[in-house]
């Protein structure tokens, strides 16, 4: 739960991504007040008499604005307002601490410290009431409901308002965190619902309408146009984000997004803000992707997701010219997991997938967005680039919630130095291949000149060149000297491994 009032904010480069989070109200909305001392003042406008030969100028052939008023009255009736109730543990004062408003020269302070304290000078805890609000939209005649799973997140109570305000005790059938959707059901019959469009029919700069709660306001309406499909934020969700310029504040969370059909597209979710308030970019979880979560808790109560059992990065220019790609575009395999599905198919690290089903992968961002569609079992088809060439490879997905045997790690092969890298290498001891689970490698004791200025860092351990493993300065040295533009780097750093491009020519 969060506190009322508050809105999370988690950092993302410069800009802010602030959940429209479920605590950002907590009661009644006050009184909204108007700044008399604003700098900008109103101005009386006189109208000057126009020429009797000017006309209107026409807005421009064929061009139609929409009219939402009759999604509005249609389908506002379906939308709801969730109000929810948590708890939070709040500490205690500690044991010999002075008792609440006794002074120690209290003849009470004494009775107060030894049976009101907390026992064995641990913290005591009490349950602190936190309250919370958001949207929701109605599916079904006899209230199923969907919202997202951060505005019903760690409530012991939630009340659904319907429009002609009537109140109804809700219980979660499920929710998702991955995806943050959420499934609600009240006790009611013949309720109205909204009708469900097909996100994936959206189109980019097509009218959008939202109706949900901001600020405890029931039934606001914004409107907008979508800026984007199939965005990925930096939020683990590997959702593919409809992005709009719907204003959209804290309550409007798991509110409807609507088409100029007055269909559902979309599930309110996300902004990003530097404030903490609406700045012009909004994201909503596409409907196709909600109703695949609602079916799975609806038949079972939980959720399970596909995984292909790879870490991917962003191909760039200097990645392009490293594996001769023409475009860069594309998912640059990092990573593979030992005894994944990925793993089982053949795919490598330094593999770039370019399709997948026979779809595009543009950004690497696709990609999980692509598989948020897919289930466990499901088989793949992927278009990968490889040693200069395109070679199909097929996968049948596993189930994101099993864990990989720690035993199973994946092998890879160090790597070397070549002069035009400016990187000193040294061959990990055996304590370090124990230790890293690395079975060969060079770590790097210094980086200068263009692996410094591409951030690599002494301590990383080179792992491969252009997709190629090594295990000797002389291998190295023969991928960089067949190079003329750049080489891409396998780095190993910590847990994590990542590519990193740089650039010799």
């Amino acid at each position: 739960m969060h506190n009322a009032g508050a809105t999370t904010v988690i950092t993302a480069k410069r800009l802010t991504l602030a959940l429209v989070a479920a605590g950002a109200i907590g009661g009644a909305v006050g009184a909204i007040t108007v700044n008399h001392n604003s700098a900008v003042a109103a101005v009386p406008v006189v109208a000057a008499a126009a020429p009797a030969t000017a006309a209107p100028a026409p807005l421009g052939a064929g061009v139609v604005l929409p009219d939402f008023t009759q999604i509005v009255s249609r389908n506002g009736p379906a939308v709801v307002n969730i109000r929810v109730m948590g708890s939070t543990k709040t500490a205690l004062a500690e044991r010999g601490q002075r008792a609440p408003q006794f002074d120690e020269d209290d003849p009470f302070f004494e009775f107060f410290r030894r049976f009101q304290g907390p026992q064995n000078n641990a913290r005591a805890q009490r349950d602190r009431p936190v309250f919370g609000a958001g949207s929701g939209f109605i599916i079904s005649p006899d209230g199923v409901i969907l919202t997202n799973a951060h505005v019903v997140r760690d409530a012991t109570e939630v009340t659904v308002k319907l429009q002609d305000r009537r109140e109804y005790r809700a219980r979660v059938l499920g929710s998702d965190p991955k995806t943050d959707v959420a499934v609600l059901k009240i006790d009611a019959n013949n309720l109205p619902v909204v009708p469900i469009g097909r996100s994936n029919e959206l189109k980019v700069g097509e009218w959008v309408l939202a109706i949900g709660s901001p600020f405890g306001l029931d039934s606001s309406v914004t409107a907008g146009v979508v800026s984007a499909k199939g965005r990925s934020l930096p939020d683990d969700s590997n959702v593919p984000f409809i992005q709009t310029d719907v204003a959209v504040n804290p309550g409007n969370s798991g509110g409807p997004l609507f088409n100029t059909k007055g269909e559902v597209v979309g599930i309110n979710s996300q902004i990003y803000s530097q404030t903490g308030g609406y700045m012009g970019l909004s994201f909503a979880i596409p409907i196709d992707v909600a109703f695949r979560i609602k079916e799975q808790i609806v038949k079972t109560g939980k959720v399970q997701h596909a995984k292909l059992g790879v870490t991917v990065q962003e191909v760039n220019q200097g990645f392009a010219d490293s594996f001769k790609l023409a475009s860069p575009e594309g998912a640059l395999v990092a990573n593979v997991e030992k005894g994944g599905a990925a793993d089982k198919a053949g795919i490598k690290s330094g593999d770039v997938i370019r399709k997948l089903n026979g779809q595009a992968i543009i950004a690497s961002g696709d990609l999980p967005a692509m598989l948020s569609l897919a289930q466990p079992g499901d088989k793949v088809a992927l278009d990968v680039w490889r040693d200069g060439s395109i070679v199909r490879i097929d996968a049948r997905l596993a189930n994101a919630s099993d864990k990989a045997d720690p035993a199973e790690r994946e092998e890879v092969a160090g790597v070397d130095r070549g002069s035009r890298l400016g990187l000193s290498l040294r061959p990990l001891d055996p304590n370090e291949r124990r230790q890293s689970g690395i079975a060969s490698g060079l770590v790097i004791e210094d980086a200068a000149g263009a692996a410094a200025n591409a951030g690599v860092q002494p301590g990383d351990v080179l792992l491969s060149v252009n997709g190629r493993p090594v295990s000797s300065v002389s291998q190295v040295r023969d991928v960089v000297g067949k190079s003329t533009k750049s080489v891409a780097l396998l780095i190993q750093r910590g847990a994590d491994k990542i590519f990193i491009p740089v650039r010799i020519g």
